[in-house]
């Protein structure tokens, strides 16, 4: 194996009229997107003393930070670079500015994220690691970026099978859009390795939603509608990772906050539910069924960068998460009536 790739860094540009110096540079206009790797790089700025790291500044592939151990090293490189053409870096003009640790208020929760499915305790719910490889990951990609997208107000969705209805939170089940695209064919060849987990072999998936997040784009808590779909939802994350929040309330009334104003998304100490939180990485499929699927909402926090356990996790430029289910074709009869539509509906 090589070596690992730079973390995300912990730093940004300074603030407008900052001008304190910093033994970290922000260096725009170099990176791997324009062919120079990060030793390159730091080869380059060794010149003018020890440098630390070298790092990406975003998911561009064109910005880095530049670490020195001293500020001197950093101001002579900056007064030396900026704004001129470096024959080293193949004659680019770099922009350079001073750089500070990042302030991490902004992802700043005291709940614990989970790594392993294990560690939520949530019956059902289960995440396999590297469920696609590489390559899939870029096929899927590929392939999806070839069919058309529809833009809902902050990201943009494909459907597949059956058409989603964002209003009603529903589908119409005699409206068949057609069969689940073959490009997915090689990941639904992969349900025999849930057996294990208890789910059979033989579920016939037949809805698809793809979802493009942008940075900074989350999903507000909810429960899948029990009267649109079955009790198995896989959820199959691409291209970047985030953090999934889970939440289950005591009271398992899943419309009656947000009808009276609560603030579902943004509450983190309302003694009323039980909070868990996970980290989904790239190419790892999350399957929700049972408890997880009826009685728990799931939730991905709006944020840029996520605290995973005390280490900073950017986004990335996009995730792209492909959810398949099973629509419905008759009333959910699930153990968990005081979440389920269909039982609420019987009893009025």
């Amino acid at each position: 194996m090589g070596p690992s790739p730079p973390k995300p860094s912990r730093f940004t540009r300074p603030k407008v009229g900052e001008s304190q110096s910093s033994p970290n540079l922000y260096v725009a206009n170099c990176g791997p997107a324009v062919g120079l790797s990060y030793d390159t790089i730091a080869s380059v700025f060794r010149t003018f003393g020890e440098v630390k790291a070298v790092n990406p500044a975003d998911g561009s592939g064109v910005r880095v930070i530049v670490s020195y151990a001293e500020e001197g090293s950093a101001r002579n490189a900056l007064e030396s670079l900026h704004a001129r053409p470096c024959l080293q870096l193949g004659g680019r003009f770099l922009h350079i500015q001073y750089s500070f640790l990042q302030t991490l208020s902004l992802v700043n929760d005291p709940l614990p994220v989970a790594l392993m499915a294990s560690e939520l305790n949530i019956p059902g719910l289960h995440l396999l690691h590297d469920f696609v490889s590489l390559e899939e990951e870029r096929d899927l990609i590929a392939a999806v970026d070839e069919m058309p997208w529809n833009n809902l107000s902050k990201r943009r969705v494909q459907h597949y099978g059956y058409e989603f209805c964002y209003e009603t939170r529903n589908i119409n089940a005699k409206k068949k859009l057609g069969e689940l695209p073959s490009f997915v064919f090689p990941v639904l060849k992969k349900q025999s390795m849930f057996a294990k987990y208890g789910i059979p072999a033989d579920v016939i998936l037949d809805q698809l939603t793809v979802n493009e997040y942008p940075p900074g784009v989350g999903l507000s808590p909810h429960i899948d509608t029990h009267s649109a779909f079955e009790g198995l939802i896989l959820s199959l994350s691409l291209a970047g990772p985030c953090i999934m929040e889970f939440r289950r309330y005591e009271d398992g009334d899943w419309n009656s906050k947000a009808s009276l104003g609560f603030d579902m998304e943004n509450s983190k100490t309302d003694s009323n539910f039980v909070r868990r939180a996970i980290h989904l990485p790239p190419r790892s499929m999350l399957m929700l069924f049972g408890e997880a699927r009826y009685a728990w909402h799931h939730y991905i926090p709006h944020h840029k960068i996520d605290m995973v356990n005390d280490e900073v996790i950017r986004r990335g430029a996009r995730r792209v998460s492909f959810t398949f289910r099973k629509v419905r074709t008759n009333p959910c009869n699930c153990d968990f009536p005081h979440h389920c539509d269909s039982q609420r509906d019987r009893t009025r």
